[in-house]
């Protein structure tokens, strides 16, 4: 047992372990070890050697609601025998006279406390004469090998705790959204408990509970968003004490037992979650057998719950950060198309119709002014590049074909503006939401100006497709490469815009190979991530 314990070996070999040797040791045909629990209410066998009921089998809770040998062993802390139970009351008897007669039993003593019994019976063979210290011998190395691996177990759970924690701090530190925080929260404490499942729920404003998901042991992690009333549940007796809460039974009435029966859950545990100082939500894990959840799941629960509410708090303010950050992009585009309207509508107009003019008043010169009819013309000449100038800057300040006809237009048309070869792809033929195409339209005109300006490539490869709610930009030179977003080639802005809009940039610029840019823009809300509810 000893090397056992040493080895590592669980706590359930370890009792697996002691039932045998001290049944081959003493000669008995069987040996069982058993745990008290409840304040010595009830009893739990651990391990069983030998020919014993089937009703008395590992895992069975007997309650100790009569005189019997367990029930002397835990209230004289001695041991004791009893060889004869037709008479006498309770669960253990009745088990007694079905299927043994004579029962010896002596008490495991961990740390000054009466933690178990061990015990053996026989139905028609009588008990060896002293067996009971004889069991009492054996109980002091049993004791020590129990309080050794309860011990080893102890520090194995701690250091399980730790990497669990390690591993959602860890994601929370990059920023994860909730949700995937949810799922590792609930999959890692349904684990560590352990527990058939786990699920964090929110309060919401009109007085309902909404699942925000959960992960059970059959089916992995479950997205629910289903609401419940707060009766009935866990999340209800949390939101009236402010504290953890426990259902023993989910036999009551209600949309939300009725729920949970439907899913197997036959008990519960919860906590509450803090976010900056008010009560946010519930961390619960369930199970779905006849077995209670361990008495210190609420404290072990609670461990986790402050990095839940940090993974919100913290999604939060880059929500707002996100927020702001497109207000900011969306307010310079609207400028960009306010400018770009006040040119077309001002002083394009106005080049234009002095250019007219003038171009009248030079048919009205007579053909001996010739030089004079010269230096006009020149002025036209003069102001119709202007004109052109003018146009060049107001596409490039916001383009009024992407406002018109959409991307892939727009695209079209700086394509046919690049001074390097393009090679065109545009696999999106409706209308996006203006501030993806806006995005889209100046992370490829960004692309195109650098491989002009730096790449010295002889062609760029762009492809705009839509898919799974994203539209995915790549533009691919076969340039010169070594491309650096810290170089001021409005790489950073396009980053800020991308991100601005929920979607996200990637940039491979090897040297000698090339450049290739990734951009993933979301096209509607729920592809930008799950945002904390509040």
């Amino acid at each position: 047992m000893a090397t056992l314990v040493a080895g590592g070996a669980s706590a359930g070999d370890v009792f697996a372990a002691v039932a045998q040797e001290v049944a081959q040791v003493l000669h008995l045909e069987n040996a069982a070890v058993c745990r008290y629990d409840d304040e010595g209410a009830t009893m739990t066998v651990l391990a069983v050697w030998g020919d014993r009921p089937e009703r008395f089998q590992p895992g069975s809770r007997w309650p100790l609601d009569g005189p019997s040998v367990s029930a002397e062993v835990y209230r004289t802390g001695r041991s004791t025998r009893l060889e004869d139970y037709t008479d006498i009351p309770g669960s253990l008897a009745a088990q007694a006279r079905d299927d043994f007669s004579k029962v010896a039993g002596a008490p495991i003593i961990v740390d000054d406390r009466v933690w178990g019994v061990i015990l053996t019976n026989s139905l028609r063979s009588p008990l060896a004469e002293g067996l009971e210290d004889r069991l009492a011998d054996f109980t002091e190395l049993v004791a020590t090998a129990i309080a050794n691996s309860q011990a080893h177990e102890e520090l194995t759970r701690l250091a399980e705790e730790q990497a669990a924690l390690r591993r959602v701090a860890t994601l929370v530190a990059q920023g994860a959204r909730p949700r995937e925080v949810f799922e590792a929260v609930t999959a890692e404490v349904a684990r560590l408990i352990p527990a058939d499942g786990a699920a964090l729920t929110h309060y919401e404003t009109d007085g309902t509970v909404i699942a925000l998901g959960g992960w059970t042991r059959s089916g992995g992690y479950i997205y629910s968003g289903r609401r419940f009333a707060l009766e009935g549940t866990v999340s209800g007796l949390v939101f009236e004490t402010g504290g953890p809460g426990r259902i023993d039974s989910y036999a009551v009435p209600g949309s939300a037992p009725a729920a949970a029966r439907e899913m197997g859950w036959r008990s519960s545990v919860g906590v509450p979650v803090i976010v900056e100082g008010s009560l946010w939500g519930t961390l619960a894990v369930v199970s779905t057998t006849d077995t209670p959840l361990p008495a210190d799941t609420e404290g072990r629960l609670a461990e986790f719950t402050e990095l839940v509410a940090t993974a919100i708090a913290n999604t939060a303010n880059r929500a707002e950060l996100d927020a702001s950050r497109a207000r900011i992009v969306a307010t310079a585009d609207a400028t960009r198309r306010q400018i770009e309207r006040d040119l077309h509508d001002g002083a394009q107009q106005q080049l234009v119709s002095l250019a007219l003019e003038l171009r009248a008043a030079e048919e009205t010169i007579p053909q001996g002014l010739g030089e004079l009819r010269a230096e006009v013309s020149g002025v036209v000449d003069g102001l119709t590049s202007v004109l052109d100038d003018l146009r060049e800057i107001a596409q490039g300040i916001h383009p009024a074909i992407l406002a018109e006809g959409g991307l892939g237009p727009a695209l079209k048309t700086l394509a046919r503006r690049s001074t390097i070869p393009v090679k065109l792809d545009v696999m999106a033929g409706d209308r996006l939401p203006e501030p993806v195409e806006v995005a889209a339209y100046y992370v490829v005109s960004e692309a195109l100006t650098n491989a002009a300006k730096y790449a010295r490539a002889s062609v760029v490869h762009v492809e705009v497709e839509t898919g799974d709610g994203i539209l995915r930009v790549a533009v691919r030179d076969d340039g010169l490469g070594g491309a650096d977003p810290a170089s001021g080639s409005g790489l950073l802005g396009l980053k800020d815009r991308a991100e601005a809009v929920g979607g996200k940039i990637t940039l491979e610029s090897p040297r000698g190979v090339g450049t290739s840019l990734h951009v993933e823009l979301p096209l509607d809300d729920k592809s930008r991530g799950n945002a904390p509810h509040s």
